[in-house]
């Protein structure tokens, strides 16, 4: 029987490029959220990181789900309820539904368009899978249409995201998270692991400067779409690994004195001066055991890929 996908859109509310570059700009250290990283230059740039051998999360990841999918599936049960926050081109999941032969599958996503069709993309695969798209900032709520079947939830968090948290909103997240799963909920995660500095540097700093294009990128949305005036140019990437916070931290850097103008505002930048553009956390296996429970999620199994590279966590509601 073929389910028809349904689509809802819940109109997320997001800050806009403008509104955030005045923001950023004006704060003391300037930052900016990475989101805006992904215009389709940033995401086709994204892309091309996933595939540098220098950035191992993804092919560790995805070699860890195709190996694991069925004792997954067996600590998990079959006929659960899906639902995936940031679902993106939901590529990962792929691996696992011959498996978890779930009752429904909730893609969410910020972006309505490319959630719609990721969603058609998997249902010209899965063609007997109900899939009921759902278009929100996952980071700010979690609704499960009202369509979506009664049982038990499985949720699927892949790709390290959760680093992108500080560790007090990664808690808060998973609260969220927990309080969706509701009884005998589960929730498998991707989180990437503390390990040698060098191997996380190189990781953002791949030979081929793809990561650099990616993080300037951001600099040229900024003159293109919000009308700042700046030369990308003047600026340099730079990423490193912040041991005492436990996190790769990605900056942009003033190679000189400077003064960017967007109308009637003014930014100075002195020589040297950065623009945070993203963190990223990594965890020990017990200090995400510990984040999760103090989060109500307690430890159903967990797995470390090849050389300790990546983590992924069976965790169950509490």
């Amino acid at each position: 029987m073929v389910h028809p996908i349904t689509f809802h859109d819940h109109k997320p509310v997001t800050l806009n490029l403008y509104d955030a570059v005045i923001r950023g700009l004006s704060r003391t250290p300037k930052s900016i959220p990475p989101k805006f990283f992904y215009d389709e230059r940033g995401s086709a740039l994204f892309a091309a990181i996933c595939e540098q051998p220098e950035y191992y999360p993804p092919d560790v990841e995805q070699a860890m789900l195709a190996e694991l999918a069925g004792e997954i599936a067996g600590l998990t049960g079959t006929g659960r309820v899906i639902f995936e926050p940031g679902a993106g081109a939901a590529a990962k999941i792929r691996l696992l539904l011959p498996h978890l032969k779930p009752l429904a599958y909730v893609p969410m996503d910020i972006s309505c368009e490319f959630l719609r069709e990721a969603a058609c993309n998997l249902a010209d695969t899965f063609p007997g899978l109900p899939i009921h798209a759902t278009c929100v900032d996952f980071t700010h709520s979690l609704p499960l249409p009202k369509t979506v079947p009664s049982g038990p939830r499985l949720a699927f968090f892949p790709g390290s995201s959760i680093g992108n948290f500080t560790p007090a909103s990664a808690r808060d997240f998973l609260a969220m998270v927990h309080d969706r799963l509701g009884p005998d909920g589960m929730l498998l995660i991707g989180v990437d692991t503390k390990k040698d500095p060098d191997i996380l540097q190189a990781a953002y700093n791949d030979a081929a400067g793809v990561t650099a294009a990616f993080n300037l990128n951001l600099l040229r949305r900024m003159r293109d779409e919000a009308g700042l005036a700046c030369d990308p140019a003047q600026f340099k990437h730079h990423a490193f690994y912040n041991g005492e916070q436990g996190r790769i931290e990605m900056h942009l850097v003033s190679r000189r004195a400077q003064t960017l103008y967007l109308h009637d505002h003014r930014f100075q930048f002195c020589e040297g001066e950065s623009l945070h553009t993203e963190n990223s956390y990594k965890y020990t296996p017990q200090e995400f055991i510990d984040l999760a429970a103090s989060a109500g999620l307690e430890l159903e199994a967990h797995w470390l890929g090849r050389e300790a590279l990546f983590a992924l966590y069976l965790l169950r509601s509490g």
